[in-house]
C-alpha cells in the first residue's frame, strides 16, 4: 500500500511531498513573520519598561504598564484569559516582559494549586462508605500525583542550563497529559451517574487547576512554539546514550534482568513479582522475559517504572489475563489487566486479555500513559474499551486489537501501523465503534492515527459497525491507507449522541483507504469530517509529524514508516 509520501523515482518529488514542502515553507514564513512582530513588541516593551523602571522613584513597587500589557498579551491566547492574568499577576516577578519567565510562573500556579488539593481525594474518601465512590476518588488522587510529576518534568526542562535541551514538543505533550488527567478524573466521577456533595466538592476544587493547565498549554503552544521556531529552529532533545544503544526489539542474546515462568523454571512465578524488582526512575533499561503460559493477574506499573521492556514468546503463547470490569464495581480506568504509566516502556510478543465479556461493559485489557512507548507484535483482546492509549506518545506496530464498543479509546498521541483491528459481535441491540478519541482542549497535541492497517470482522458480526465516534469536543481521528472490510457501515462514523452531530471543532478524516468498507460516498456529513483528505492534511498524522517519531522510534529497532 502506498505511503503518504510514496517514492516515485530517484531525484523526483511526488505531489504529496511537493504539497507538504510548500505548506511547510509557507508555515515557516508565517511563523517567521509572527515571531518577528512578537519579538519586536516584546523587545520594545522591555526597553521602555526598563527606562520607566529606572526613572521611577518607587521603582521596586511600581509595575510598568508595558509589563502588564505583556502579561495580558500572553494570556490573550488562552481559553481562560481572566484566570491567567489574575493567577500569574499575584506572583513575584510577574512584572516582566520575558515570555519564558511568564510561562514558568504559569507552571508555578498549577503546581501550587495541585499541591493544595493533592490530599483532597483521600480526605473526601473518609466521608463516604460508597465503595464505587471511594474507587473513583482513588483514581483522581493517582492522576493528580501523575500530573504533579509531569509538571515537575516540565519545570526541570525549562530550567536546563543548555536551552538546546528544551524540546517544545515535550512540553506540549506533558501539559496535554495534565489536561487529560483532569478530564479522566471527571470521567471517573461522571460514570458513577450520581450527584453528591463529595463529587461536587472535588470538581469545584479541580476546576481552577483545569483552567490553569489549559492556560499553560496554550502559552507553550501559541507563544513559545513560535519563538522556538524563530530562535531555535525547532530544537530537538538528543536521545541519551543509554537509549541510543537500545536496539531492544532485537531480543536474541538480550540480557534479561528477570525471567517469569509459571512452571517454576524462571526467577519468579508471576509478572507482578518481576515488576516489584524494577528500580524506580531508572535510566537503564530493565528487561523482563515472560515465558509461555497463562498468567492470571492484574499488573500495574506506576509512574516510577521507567525504561522497562516486557517480552514474551509470542501472541497466543505468553498470555496475561484479567477480569476486572465496571459492572462489578471497578472504575473503567482501573479495570485494565495490564497498566503502565512510566515512560520509555516497550512490549513485544505478548497477549493481554480482559475475560469479562460483553455483558460486563467497560473492561480494559491494556492501558498506557507511557511516553515514548512502543508495542510490537502484541495482541489486545476484549469487548468494550479493550485498548486505552490514555496519554502521551505511543506507537503500535503489527498488533491485533479485538473488541466491540469504543474498543480503542483515549487521548494519547498514538499511531497504529500494520495492525489488525477486529470488531466482534457485541450484545444484542448493541453496536460496534472501533475508536473513541478524547481530546478535550484544542491545544493538546494528541490524536489517533490508524495507518496501513486492516479492519475486518472477528467471527460472524451482524451488529452495526462504525469506524468510531467523537468522544470529546476536539476529538481527532484519522484512518488512512487502511484496508477497510465490508463489516463497516457505509456511513462510516456515528455520533456520541444519537441524532446530534458532533461539534465542528472535531478533526476526523480518511485518506486513500481501500476495501469494500472504504467507499466514502455515503459517509456522514459532519462539518469537522473530511471524507477525502489532502496529502498535506494526512501528513499531519504520520509517525514523523504526530509523534515526532524520528527522534525516538528508530533507536528501539522496531520496523516503522515515518510517513
Amino acid at each position: 500500500m502506498d505511503s503518504v509520501n510514496s517514492f516515485k523515482g530517484y531525484g523526483k518529488v511526488d505531489e504529496a511531498q511537493n504539497i507538504a514542502l510548500k505548506k511547510k515553507t509557507r508555515k515557516r514564513i508565517i511563523l517567521l513573520a509572527v515571531s518577528v512582530v512578537l519579538l519586536i513588541v516584546l523587545i520594545i516593551a522591555a526597553v521602555i519598561a526598563t527606562v520607566v523602571h529606572k526613572s521611577s522613584s518607587s521603582s521596586s513597587k511600581t509595575t510598568s504598564p508595558f509589563e502588564s500589557t505583556t502579561l495580558k498579551t500572553m494570556c490573550s491566547v488562552t481559553r481562560y484569559p481572566e484566570s491567567c492574568i489574575y493567577s500569574i499577576s499575584k506572583l513575584p516577578s510577574s512584572n516582566t516582559t520575558d515570555p519564558e519567565t511568564l510561562f514558568k510562573l504559569s507552571l508555578k500556579v498549577i503546581i501550587n494549586e495541585l499541591d493544595s488539593i493533592s490530599d483532597l481525594p483521600e480526605k473526601l474518601s473518609t466521608q463516604t462508605k460508597d465503595e464505587r465512590l471511594k474507587s473513583a476518588l482513588r483514581v483522581c488522587g493517582e492522576l493528580i500525583e501523575d500530573s504533579l510529576d509531569r509538571l515537575n518534568d516540565t519545570v526541570s526542562t525549562m530550567e536546563a542550563e543548555n536551552k538546546k535541551d528544551v524540546n517544545i514538543e515535550d512540553l506540549k505533550t506533558w501539559l496535554s497529559s495534565v489536561v487529560t488527567n483532569h478530564e479522566t478524573c471527571f470521567d471517573s466521577l461522571h460514570e458513577l451517574n450520581k450527584t453528591e456533595s463529595i463529587t461536587e466538592d472535588l470538581r469545584s476544587a479541580m476546576n481552577r487547576t483545569t483552567e490553569f493547565s489549559s492556560n499553560s498549554l496554550a502559552i507553550v503552544t501559541k507563544i513559545l512554539s513560535v519563538l522556538d521556531e524563530f530562535v531555535g529552529g525547532g530544537r530537538r532533545k538528543l536521545l541519551s546514550e543509554e537509549w541510543a544503544r537500545r536496539r531492544l526489539l532485537q531480543t536474541v542474546d538480550m540480557k534479561v534482568d528477570v525471567t517469569v515462568a509459571s512452571d517454576g523454571s524462571g526467577d519468579v512465578l508471576t509478572v507482578n513479582e518481576a515488576v516489584a524488582r524494577v528500580p524506580k526512575k531508572s535510566l537503564k533499561v530493565f528487561v523482563i522475559y515472560v515465558k509461555s503460559g497463562v498468567y492470571k493477574e492484574n499488573v500495574v506499573m506506576d509512574k516510577s517504572k521507567w525504561n522497562v521492556m516486557v517480552f514474551g514468546d509470542g501472541i497466543g503463547k505468553t498470555i496475561i489475563s484479567g477480569g476486572k470490569n465496571f459492572v462489578d464495581g471497578t472504575p473503567t480506568y482501573e479495570t485494565a489487566t495490564f497498566a503502565i504509566q512510566g515512560k520509555g516502556f516497550i512490549m513485544k510478543d505478548i497477549t493481554i486479555i480482559n475475560t469479562s465479556g460483553a455483558i460486563k461493559h467497560q473492561a480494559v485489557a491494556f492501558r498506557s500513559g507511557s511516553d515514548f512507548s512502543v508495542y510490537y507484535q502484541c495482541s489486545f483482546d476484549g469487548f468494550q474499551d479493550t485498548l486505552y492509549p490514555h496519554s502521551n506518545r505511543q506507537f503500535y506496530r503489527n498488533c491485533d486489537v479485538t473488541g466491540t464498543i469504543d474498543f480503542i479509546f483515549g487521548s494519547a498521541a498514538v499511531v497504529f501501523q500494520d495492525c489488525n483491528i477486529m470488531p466482534r459481535q457485541p450484545l444484542p441491540n448493541q453496536f460496534n465503534t472501533i475508536t473513541a478519541q478524547g481530546k478535550k482542549d484544542p491545544n493538546q497535541n494528541s490524536g489517533m492515527s490508524i495507518q496501513r492497517c486492516t479492519i475486518s470482522n472477528n467471527g460472524n458480526v451482524t451488529a452495526p459497525t462504525y469506524l468510531g465516534r467523537p468522544w470529546k469536543d476536539f476529538s481527532t481521528t484519522v484512518i488512512m491507507e487502511t484496508a477497510i472490510g465490508a463489516v463497516v457501515r457505509p456511513s462510516g462514523w456515528m455520533s456520541w449522541v444519537s441524532g446530534v452531530d458532533p461539534p465542528a471543532s472535531i478533526v476526523y478524516g480518511e485518506y486513500m483507504n481501500t476495501g469494500p468498507g472504504s467507499d466514502v460516498t455515503k459517509r456522514v456529513k459532519w462539518v469537522g469530517y473530511k471524507p477525502v483528505m489532502s496529502a498535506a492534511d494526512a501528513a499531519k498524522f504520520t509517525v514523523a509529524t504526530l509523534l515526532h517519531g524520528n527522534d525516538w522510534i528508530p533507536a528501539t529497532g522496531v520496523t516503522h514508516q515515518l510517513s
